[in-house]
């Protein structure tokens, strides 16, 4: 029965029925859970439809039960690339590189991540960058089969005991999963650049995936969870000094957002249904707060920080990157808006007088 739903996968995947693909592959996941191939087929099915994310677990399955499998680091080395996490595309396609040595698609694509990551730091302007294709040439070929059986309905998803909710603090971003009693040894958790990768095979409860790509980019070297008894508790280390509006990327949002205490608040405010018409003028409530926010007096560090925030809203682009590159570098004691000075350099730190810089191990 896999077999032949494997099949039918694989012939609705050529004849460009990336969907029905994808739901075939599920389907022959659900009868044979062990097979790696398929994890890796699906994870292609997966990256023509643009779910990156859900394309990178799926690599990362199939890797993890058959670490052998060369185009299963290509699976996640592409769905990476195309999510611009360039380090982690790197580190899979070298190891790639090492089990299939003859296929040339590996180099190329090294060499592609090398020129996008020099370019992030700065190091290579970007006119001489060479472009190269990031598409990945599609599964071999196989014969097509005949008689096989219809494709089998997709059963409909039971509704998941699982949930989740986050926070954040200015270095890190704690994503709490609700989850009673899960052995520590049933969680696994990986990190990407931009990807959380969280799953949960537990013997008599329903399995967990969740794959977001994240709002904002992080440290996974120094990202860390922890499995309690009622909850999983994920840290996040942030890459950059920004506040996350969201945990999920959201193409809407293009820049680092301000700190807005009334909005934050308001978000978080809980409503309940209520039989009562109510209308509501926001145009009106908007322009109170964007007022009160003017008219607000601040002092000590609010003050400051408000000033800070106010230069970079203002800012271009290269001062913004300035004030990132050298705000994180510096361990916070740095803030400069001169690209052409911090972009070409690490930018070390500056205690105040009478004060030792430390550097905290995590």
């Amino acid at each position: 029965m896999a077999s032949a739903l494997e099949t039918k996968a694989k012939e609705a995947y050529f004849d460009d029925h990336f969907e029905l693909a994808l739901d075939l592959y599920s389907q022959a996941i659900g009868i044979n859970p062990k097979k790696a191939e398929l994890y890796a087929d699906r994870a292609q099915a997966n990256i023509k439809l643009n779910n990156l994310p859900d394309a990178v677990a799926d690599a990362n399955k199939a890797i993890e039960l058959d670490p052998s499998m060369s185009k299963a680091y290509l699976r996640k080395a592409t769905a990476c690339m195309k999510l611009e996490e360039y380090q982690t595309a790197k580190a899979a396609l070298e190891t790639g590189a090492a089990l299939a040595p003859e296929e040339s698609r590996f180099s190329k694509l090294i060499k592609e991540c090398e020129e996008r990551i020099a370019e992030e730091n700065g190091e290579l302007p970007k006119e001489t960058l060479e472009v190269v294709p990031t598409n990945v040439v599609p599964v071999k070929d196989v014969s097509s089969v005949k008689d096989v059986p219809d494709p089998m309905t997709v059963a409909a998803p039971t509704k998941s005991t699982y949930r989740h909710e986050f926070y954040q603090k200015p270095e890190e971003v704690v994503v709490t999963i609700f989850a009673k009693g899960i052995p520590p040894e049933c969680v696994k958790v990986d990190y990407g650049e931009q990807i959380l990768s969280v799953a949960v095979n537990a013997p008599g409860k329903d399995a967990y995936h969740f794959q977001p790509r994240l709002f904002g980019k992080i440290i996974p070297d120094k990202c860390r969870y922890d499995v309690l008894s009622t909850k999983i508790e994920i840290r996040l280390a942030k890459a950059e000094p920004i506040h996350w509006t969201s945990l999920e990327f959201s193409m809407e949002v293009a820049v680092p957002q301000r700190i807005n205490v009334s909005s934050v608040a308001a978000n978080q405010r809980p409503s309940y249904p209520s039989s009562k018409p109510k209308r509501v003028d926001w145009d009106k409530i908007e322009a109170q707060v964007k007022e009160e926010e003017k008219d607000e007096k601040l002092d000590g560090d609010a003050a400051l920080n408000k000033f800070f925030r106010d230069i970079y809203q203002d800012a271009d682009e290269d001062a913004r990157r300035a004030m990132q590159k050298s705000f994180v570098e510096s361990n916070g004691t740095v803030l400069s808006t001169n690209w052409k000075e911090v972009g070409v350099k690490k930018v070390e730190g500056s205690p105040p007088d009478g004060m030792e810089l430390k550097k905290w191990e995590y």
